[in-house]
């Protein structure tokens, strides 16, 4: 019932602008939802890299979620989207995805695009409920362990 209690009582991650500082959580929260993480080195690289936007939910002093995008020529790419397995399922990729494009909107991106995988469907019903549409697709894109790879999906959604 107390485990209850405090999952109940604990307050919404607090999102903000990430930084190089938050590298090395970005990388062992990348590193557990994704098949390949990015290391801490490369997550740092791409922080400080003035073409890349990036947020973050903190709950607490612990990182519960990032996603971040590179612009070029008036466009963003999301690089990556990472939830915290334990924060997973509450709104959280939403909460960050809606600040994130904001945030490109405010800096005249006018279109935004991303790649997933196919059988992802958390991420494609996230992206489908932000007026992401398909328009392209990637055959074999993403190597799996135990299966034939998967194929990537590239989405845009317009922010003009």
């Amino acid at each position: 019932m107390i485990g209850l209690l405090r999952k109940l009582t604990r307050p919404e991650p607090a999102l903000s602008e990430a930084s190089a500082r938050d590298a090395a959580g970005f990388a062992m929260l990348h590193a557990a939802a994704f098949r390949r993480g990015w290391s801490e080195d490369e997550l740092e690289q791409l922080l400080l890299d003035r073409s890349v936007v990036a947020h973050r939910a903190m709950a607490g002093r612990t990182l519960a979620g990032f996603i971040m995008s590179r612009l070029a020529a008036g466009e963003a790419e999301i690089l990556s989207v990472a939830v915290a397995p334990a924060r997973r399922g509450r709104g959280l990729a939403r909460k960050l995805l809606d600040l994130h494009l904001r945030r490109l909107a405010g800096l005249g991106v006018t279109a935004v695009f991303l790649e997933v995988d196919e059988d992802n469907a958390p991420a494609r019903r996230l992206y489908d409920r932000a007026r992401f549409r398909d328009v392209g697709r990637r055959p074999a894109y993403y190597a799996r362990d135990d299966a034939a790879p998967a194929n990537a999906l590239v989405l845009r959604r317009d922010l003009a």
